[in-house]
């Protein structure tokens, strides 16, 4: 028997965006809601991405809820097992599991006016309702497949990274992997020694950064676990090298253009240690700079290329044939299997949202902002689409990891949910005014960003989208992003009930002796 749809608040997704701020919900109170997963089981990119070598790009530290912190990582850069592990974890102990409803896809959701209720269907044409909705759905969940011709001419096995085929055995075989991103980074090394010859076909290189990574000893596990704020100290310690790096670094490119040449200058020191041959060191050596394009960690990725039997290709594809790739230059490389690393839809028309979501007259959120530019008011709310917030929206993610935004974006939508309910309201719209002003500040802090003020040309970055813009970074700091999710005007949102068409709700006065 289906389940029934009909909820308070609606969550669309069960990675850690889903669980996190469903946890939180409980916490506040909030008990009537539904996480709905187009899958058959949690953990988002961690349940869908498996291929050999898949791990965490930013220490296991950060890479967790700062209210559950997990003791037990066995690497500072843990393996993508134990990630999927501590989504369970989240549901086992957070009781979650009977708000989940599984195997469920949302085809198309509108926002009724009349009710201030999301009316949504499914796929298989069953039909929901929930008064608020909370949009859970990543950014790396729907593969990017290479527009390159004669894709589907291929004789031999094809799989994307993210549909990694665990029956089938690499062992022996000619590979080829097409992209050389952060995925790639991971995979060549885990499966350049399984292979019989691997080709890795580069259009654009990337920047390696040393990874200081290791095993975490049993004993320091077992302070972590026994002595509070052990953990807590060395996620702080962890988390400022990764804002200095990673976010001030990208963020603030006019005023300090020497951090981000300090760090290119220890890449390319350790691409000379890697890497001892000079033409084949110009082959990996990015033309564009640091942090224009998702940079990676890796000890062995570089070093995979001076193996006798990994060969990097940097001719361009022409065309995929049965027997394997053809190149500009007439060469055709014969394979047994095709690697697809080549990322994700980010922000892009029908995938994000993932299904069109129509908002008050008639206004869908996909086409608007694709044909409007990415906006959202501290990359959680749209004008037009009342009761309706983001974990990931445009301009949304900044701080040491991805968890610090889905803990500050929970924080904005909390404030708003117990407002309504202090003021009695259905209906909870961020005005038109505030977000604009918003997002030209947005606009504005962007020309101080690595994006616009260095050389981002040829980096072929996925942080770019059509518009030119560069929505999946916020241009801000982690701790800006946390002050203003607790202090944003609450004035900046309009609230209204279903009993008072047209009229706006004030918050209740308080009572005076």
């Amino acid at each position: 028997m289906k389940r029934d749809l009909h909820s308070h608040i609606g969550i669309v997704g069960a990675g850690f965006s889903g669980l996190g701020i469903a946890v939180k919900l409980k916490e506040a109170g909030y008990h009537d809601f539904l996480i709905v997963e187009k899958s058959g089981d949690v953990g988002g990119t961690w349940r869908d991405n498996t291929y050999p070598g898949v791990a965490v790009d930013i220490t296991s530290f950060n890479y967790s809820f700062s209210w559950e912190q997990n003791p037990h990582w066995s690497r500072v850069y843990a393996p993508g097992n134990e990630l999927k592990a501590y989504a369970d974890h989240l549901v086992e102990k957070y009781g979650l599991r009977e708000h989940l409803v599984f195997d469920t896809e949302i085809s198309e959701a509108h926002f009724d006016e009349d009710t201030h209720l999301w009316r949504f269907t499914t796929t298989d044409g069953r039909e929901g309702t929930a008064r608020f909705v909370i949009s859970a759905v990543g950014g790396l969940t729907q593969p990017k497949p290479p527009t390159i011709p004669g894709l589907d001419d291929f004789a031999g096995k094809t799989m994307h990274t993210a549909r990694w085929d665990h029956d089938y055995d690499i062992t022996g075989k000619r590979v080829a992997v097409i992209g050389t991103g952060a995925t790639s980074v991971q995979l060549v090394p885990a499966i350049a020694d399984r292979v019989e010859h691997l080709e890795v076909f580069q259009r654009t290189p990337i920047w390696v950064v040393p990874k200081l990574d290791a095993p975490i000893p049993g004993p320091l596990r077992g302070v972590f676990a026994k002595i509070p704020g052990t953990q807590a100290s060395v996620r702080l310690a962890t988390g400022a090298l990764t804002e200095a790096v990673m976010v001030l670094g990208s963020t603030y490119e006019r005023q300090f253009p020497l951090l981000r040449k300090g760090i290119e200058q220890i890449c390319k020191a350790h691409l000379r240690r890697q890497v001892p041959d000079p033409e084949l060191r110009d082959k990996l050596t990015p033309r564009y700079d640091f942090l224009c394009k998702r940079p990676t960690f890796s000890n062995t990725y570089l070093r995979s290329f001076t193996r006798p039997d990994v060969d990097l290709v940097t001719t361009p594809i022409d065309r995929i044939v049965e027997t394997g790739i053809r190149t500009v230059d007439g060469r055709v490389h014969e394979i047994d299997t095709l690697i697809l690393a080549t990322g994700f839809k980010v922000f892009e028309l029908g995938n994000t949202p993932p299904f069109p979501v129509h908002g008050t007259d008639g206004v869908e959120l996909g086409k608007f902002w694709h044909d409007n530019r990415y906006q959202a008011y501290e990359g959680v709310t749209v004008p037009r689409f009342p009761n309706m917030f983001a974990i990931l929206a445009p301009y949304s993610l900044t701080g040491p990891s991805y968890f610090s935004m889905i803990e500050a974006s929970t924080t904005h939508i909390l404030r708003l949910l117990a407002e309504a309910d202090r003021r009695g309201a259905t209906c909870v719209e961020i005005r038109e005014e505030p977000h604009n002003a918003y997002f030209a500040d947005i606009l504005r802090r962007q020309r101080n960003t690595v994006f616009q003020a260095a050389n981002c040309v040829g980096s072929n970055s996925y942080y770019f989208d059509h518009h030119g813009d560069t929505p999946m970074m916020r241009p801000a700091t982690g701790p800006e992003m946390f002050l203003r999710a607790r202090y944003f005007p609450i004035d900046h949102y309009r609230f209204a009930s279903v009993d008072q068409p047209g009229a706006e709700v004030s918050r209740p006065k308080r009572r005076t002796a």
